[in-house]
Protein backbone atom coordinates (compact mmCIF):
# COMPACT_ATOMS: atom_id res chain seq x y z
CA UNK A 1 0.00 0.00 0.00
CA UNK A 2 1.30 3.45 -1.14
CA UNK A 3 0.87 6.45 0.49
CA UNK A 4 -1.15 7.39 -2.39
CA UNK A 5 -3.30 4.40 -1.29
CA UNK A 6 -3.43 5.11 2.27
CA UNK A 7 -7.48 5.50 3.12
CA UNK A 8 -9.99 4.23 5.64
CA UNK A 9 -11.04 1.43 3.16
CA UNK A 10 -7.23 0.45 3.01
CA UNK A 11 -6.64 0.95 6.14
CA UNK A 12 -9.10 -1.71 7.00
CA UNK A 13 -8.53 -4.31 4.43
CA UNK A 14 -5.16 -4.47 6.09
CA UNK A 15 -6.13 -5.06 9.12
CA UNK A 16 -8.73 -7.29 8.81
CA UNK A 17 -5.94 -9.58 6.06
CA UNK A 18 -3.51 -9.47 8.76
CA UNK A 19 -6.08 -10.15 12.66
CA UNK A 20 -9.39 -11.12 10.51
CA UNK A 21 -11.83 -12.30 13.51
CA UNK A 22 -10.02 -10.15 15.44
CA UNK A 23 -11.65 -6.85 14.15
CA UNK A 24 -15.21 -6.78 15.95
CA UNK A 25 -16.57 -4.25 14.29
CA UNK A 26 -16.00 -0.97 12.39
CA UNK A 27 -17.55 1.93 11.13
CA UNK A 28 -16.68 5.76 9.36
CA UNK A 29 -18.07 8.28 11.92
CA UNK A 30 -16.78 12.16 10.17
CA UNK A 31 -14.88 10.24 7.54
CA UNK A 32 -12.74 8.76 10.11
CA UNK A 33 -12.21 4.60 10.76
CA UNK A 34 -13.22 3.46 13.85
CA UNK A 35 -12.54 -0.23 14.80
CA UNK A 36 -13.24 -2.32 17.45
CA UNK A 37 -10.93 -4.93 18.55
CA UNK A 38 -10.59 -7.38 21.67
CA UNK A 39 -8.88 -5.70 24.92
CA UNK A 40 -6.59 -8.33 25.15
CA UNK A 41 -5.39 -7.77 21.46
CA UNK A 42 -4.76 -4.21 21.65
CA UNK A 43 -1.06 -4.21 22.43
CA UNK A 44 -0.25 -6.52 19.35
CA UNK A 45 -2.92 -4.55 16.99
CA UNK A 46 -1.43 -0.93 17.75
CA UNK A 47 1.63 -2.22 18.11
CA UNK A 48 1.53 -3.25 14.20
CA UNK A 49 -0.23 -0.23 13.10
CA UNK A 50 2.71 1.87 14.57
CA UNK A 51 5.39 -0.35 13.14
CA UNK A 52 3.64 -1.20 9.65
CA UNK A 53 5.83 1.03 7.42
CA UNK A 54 2.56 1.51 5.04
CA UNK A 55 1.00 2.69 8.12
CA UNK A 56 3.19 4.95 10.84
CA UNK A 57 0.73 5.19 12.94
CA UNK A 58 3.49 6.61 15.23
CA UNK A 59 1.57 9.41 17.07
CA UNK A 60 -1.05 8.28 19.94
CA UNK A 61 -3.14 11.88 19.93
CA UNK A 62 -5.47 10.28 22.33
CA UNK A 63 -6.46 7.86 24.64
CA UNK A 64 -9.46 8.10 27.06
CA UNK A 65 -12.52 5.92 28.10
CA UNK A 66 -16.42 6.57 28.31
CA UNK A 67 -18.51 4.55 30.29
CA UNK A 68 -21.79 3.30 29.34
CA UNK A 69 -23.40 1.31 32.29
CA UNK A 70 -26.21 -0.13 30.17
CA UNK A 71 -23.58 -2.46 28.18
CA UNK A 72 -23.70 -5.56 30.52
CA UNK A 73 -20.19 -6.91 30.32
CA UNK A 74 -18.57 -4.10 28.46
CA UNK A 75 -19.26 -1.32 30.38
CA UNK A 76 -16.38 0.77 29.77
CA UNK A 77 -14.71 1.43 26.44
CA UNK A 78 -10.84 2.52 26.27
CA UNK A 79 -10.53 4.33 23.35
CA UNK A 80 -7.47 5.27 21.34
CA UNK A 81 -6.85 8.12 18.66
CA UNK A 82 -3.89 7.32 16.48
CA UNK A 83 -1.88 9.87 13.70
CA UNK A 84 0.35 9.16 11.27
CA UNK A 85 1.93 11.96 11.15
CA UNK A 86 4.07 11.10 7.66
CA UNK A 87 0.81 10.23 6.00
CA UNK A 88 -1.50 12.70 7.15
CA UNK A 89 -3.86 9.81 8.31
CA UNK A 90 -5.95 9.47 11.71
CA UNK A 91 -8.05 6.38 13.39
CA UNK A 92 -9.91 5.84 16.45
CA UNK A 93 -9.45 2.46 18.19
CA UNK A 94 -11.94 1.09 20.60
CA UNK A 95 -11.72 -1.81 23.44
CA UNK A 96 -14.26 -2.83 25.73
CA UNK A 97 -14.11 -3.97 28.92
CA UNK A 98 -15.97 -4.86 31.94
CA UNK A 99 -16.81 -3.09 34.89
CA UNK A 100 -16.02 -5.94 37.04
CA UNK A 101 -12.41 -6.50 35.77
CA UNK A 102 -11.24 -2.72 34.50
CA UNK A 103 -8.25 -3.78 33.18
CA UNK A 104 -6.39 -3.62 30.05
CA UNK A 105 -2.85 -3.53 28.72
CA UNK A 106 -0.81 -0.37 28.70
CA UNK A 107 0.39 0.80 25.76
CA UNK A 108 3.27 2.90 27.15
CA UNK A 109 6.04 0.71 26.07
CA UNK A 110 4.42 1.35 22.33
CA UNK A 111 4.53 5.50 22.91
CA UNK A 112 5.19 7.50 25.78
CA UNK A 113 2.18 9.62 25.56
CA UNK A 114 0.05 6.76 27.16
CA UNK A 115 1.98 7.31 30.62
CA UNK A 116 0.32 10.03 31.44
CA UNK A 117 -3.43 9.71 29.30
CA UNK A 118 -3.59 5.98 30.97
CA UNK A 119 -2.81 7.88 34.48
CA UNK A 120 -5.51 10.07 33.85
CA UNK A 121 -8.56 7.47 32.26
CA UNK A 122 -7.23 5.19 35.94
CA UNK A 123 -7.92 8.47 38.17
CA UNK A 124 -11.38 9.23 36.49
CA UNK A 125 -12.85 5.96 35.50
CA UNK A 126 -10.36 3.24 36.91
CA UNK A 127 -9.51 1.67 34.00
CA UNK A 128 -6.52 -0.71 35.19
CA UNK A 129 -3.62 -0.47 32.52
CA UNK A 130 -1.46 -3.62 33.72
CA UNK A 131 1.86 -3.05 32.81
CA UNK A 132 1.99 0.47 33.24
CA UNK A 133 5.15 1.85 35.53
CA UNK A 134 3.51 4.90 37.91
CA UNK A 135 -0.40 3.90 37.48
CA UNK A 136 -1.90 6.36 40.20
CA UNK A 137 -4.01 9.18 40.36
CA UNK A 138 -2.75 12.44 38.59
CA UNK A 139 -5.49 15.15 38.83
CA UNK A 140 -7.56 14.28 41.84
CA UNK A 141 -6.63 13.90 45.37
CA UNK A 142 -5.17 10.76 46.31
CA UNK A 143 -7.84 10.50 49.25
CA UNK A 144 -10.22 9.80 46.48
CA UNK A 145 -12.11 6.25 46.64
CA UNK A 146 -13.96 6.49 43.68
CA UNK A 147 -13.54 7.52 40.04
CA UNK A 148 -16.03 10.73 39.66
CA UNK A 149 -16.43 10.05 35.69
CA UNK A 150 -18.35 7.03 36.05
CA UNK A 151 -22.03 7.79 35.26
CA UNK A 152 -23.09 6.28 38.92
CA UNK A 153 -22.07 9.59 40.44
CA UNK A 154 -24.13 12.58 40.10
CA UNK A 155 -22.56 15.71 37.96
CA UNK A 156 -23.36 18.19 40.73
CA UNK A 157 -24.50 18.50 43.87
CA UNK A 158 -28.56 18.09 43.79
CA UNK A 159 -29.09 19.62 47.34
CA UNK A 160 -27.73 23.12 46.30
CA UNK A 161 -30.49 25.60 46.12
CA UNK A 162 -27.49 28.79 45.16
CA UNK A 163 -28.56 28.18 41.43
CA UNK A 164 -31.23 29.33 39.37
CA UNK A 165 -31.26 26.55 36.38
CA UNK A 166 -33.80 28.32 34.45
CA UNK A 167 -30.76 30.06 32.93
CA UNK A 168 -29.41 26.50 31.36
CA UNK A 169 -33.33 25.00 29.73
CA UNK A 170 -33.77 23.13 33.10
Amino acid sequence: MSMAELNNENVLKALTDTFGDAILHSEMQFGMLNVEIPADRNLDIIGWLKSNESLKMEFLTDLCAVHYPEQKGRELAVVYHLHSWTKNYRMRIKCFISAQKPEIASLTGLYNAANWMERETFDFYGVQFSGHPDLRRILNMDEMDYHPLLKQYALEDETRDDKDDSFFGR
